[in-house]
C-alpha cells in the first residue's frame, strides 16, 4: 500500500492482522519494514501498518540525498499519520525506528497514545560505547567474530559506496546483533538478502549524526503511556540504553527479556509478543 506527501513523495507500507492500528517503523537507517516478519504475531491483536521508511522498499528516495535526519523521518511519521486518519496512534520503533519514534512523540505528544521503543537508545555515548564494546568482547571468541566485527567497522566508516556494498558488509556484521548465532539466525538472514538497503542514510547517519545526536532533553516532553523493551544481550542499544530512557519519559516501563540480543522479536518472539501486546491491551 502506498500514499503521496506532500512534497510528492510517495511512501510505502504493509498492513497486516486486524485489531486497533499499531504503527510500526523499522531501524537502520536505511531498511524497509521486510525484516520485522510477522513482528512476533502482535498482527494476532493488531493490525499492524509497517512503514517502509523513506528510499526503502518502494518509498521514494527524496530529491535531496541529506534529506534522511531525524526530522525527516519524523515528518513522514506524521504524513503517515494523516494518511490513516488517526487522531492518536500506537507507534512501534525498533532501534533507528524508536528514535525517530520517541523523537516523534515528543514532538507531536498529542498524537501518541502508546508508545513501544525496542532496542533503541537516546544517544552514543561513553557509557553506551564502554557497553558495545563489552558486548563485542564477549563475542570475541566465536568462529565469526572477526570477520563481522570487520563487516561492522568498515560498515561504521563508511567504507560502501552502493546499495550492494553495504548489503553485504550488513550481512556479515549480523551475528554480532543475536545473543546466540546459530542455524536458525542464519536462516532468517537468508531470507533478507535480497533485501537492498539504502546506503545514503546510513552513510549520513553514520558520518553526521550517530555519535553527536541526543534526545535526553526531549524525553520529559513525551506524554504517551511507555514501554522500553531490550534484550540483555545487545551489544549496541541494551539494558544501558533502555535505562536511560526510562528515566527520561514519565512513568516508562521497562523490559528487559533474556537471552536475546539486538533482534528481540525474533530470537525471543514469545517473550516480545506477551509483552508487548499485555502492554498495548491495559488500559
Amino acid at each position: 500500500m502506498s500514499f503521496q506527501t506532500e512534497d510528492g513523495r510517495k511512501l510505502t507500507y504493509r498492513k497486516l492482522g486486524h485489531g486497533p492500528v499499531l504503527v510500526c517503523h523499522p531501524g537502520g537507517p536505511g531498511f524497509s519494514a521486510d525484516y520485522f516478519g510477522d513482528l512476533a504475531a502482535l498482527w494476532e491483536q493488531h493490525t499492524l501498518v509497517m512503514l517502509n521508511p523513506r528510499g526503502t522498499g518502494g518509498s521514494d528516495r527524496p530529491a535531496d540525498p541529506s534529506a534522511y535526519t531525524i526530522d525527516d523521518y519524523v515528518d513522514d511519521v506524521e504524513a503517515l499519520r494523516r494518511h490513516l486518519g488517526l487522531e492518536r496512534m500506537l507507534l512501534l520503533g525498533h532501534s533507528h525506528g524508536g528514535v525517530v519514534a520517541m523523537a516523534y512523540a515528543a514532538k507531536h505528544p498529542g498524537r501518541v497514545r502508546k508508545l513501544v521503543l525496542a532496542s533503541t537508545l537516546a544517544r552514543f555515548g561513553s557509557q553506551q560505547e564502554l557497553a558495545m564494546k563489552a558486548g563485542m568482547d564477549k563475542r570475541a571468541t566465536q568462529p565469526w567474530a572477526g570477520d563481522a566485527m570487520a563487516a561492522l567497522e568498515a560498515e561504521q566508516a563508511g567504507k560502501f559506496s552502493t546499495d550492494a556494498e553495504l548489503s553485504e558488509l550488513f550481512l556479515r556484521e549480523m551475528p554480532l546483533y543475536f545473543a546466540h548465532f546459530g542455524e536458525a539466525e542464519a536462516g532468517y538472514l537468508d531470507t533478507l538478502r535480497t533485501e537492498p538497503i539504502n546506503a545514503d542514510t546510513l552513510k549520513l547517519f553514520n558520518n553526521e549524526i550517530f555519535t553527536i545526536f541526543d534526545l535526553r532533553s526531549s524525553l520529559p516532553s513525551i506524554a504517551a503511556k511507555t514501554l522500553v523493551i531490550t534484550g540483555d544481550e545487545d551489544f549496541i542499544c541494551g539494558p544501558v540504553c533502555a535505562e536511560e530512557i526510562c528515566a527520561g519519559i514519565s512513568g516508562a516501563r521497562l523490559v528487559v527479556v533474556g537471552d536475546a540480543g539486538h533482534m528481540v522479536f525474533i530470537e525471543q518472539p514469545q517473550a516480545f509478543h506477551d509483552e508487548v501486546a499485555s502492554f498495548l491491551e491495559d488500559s
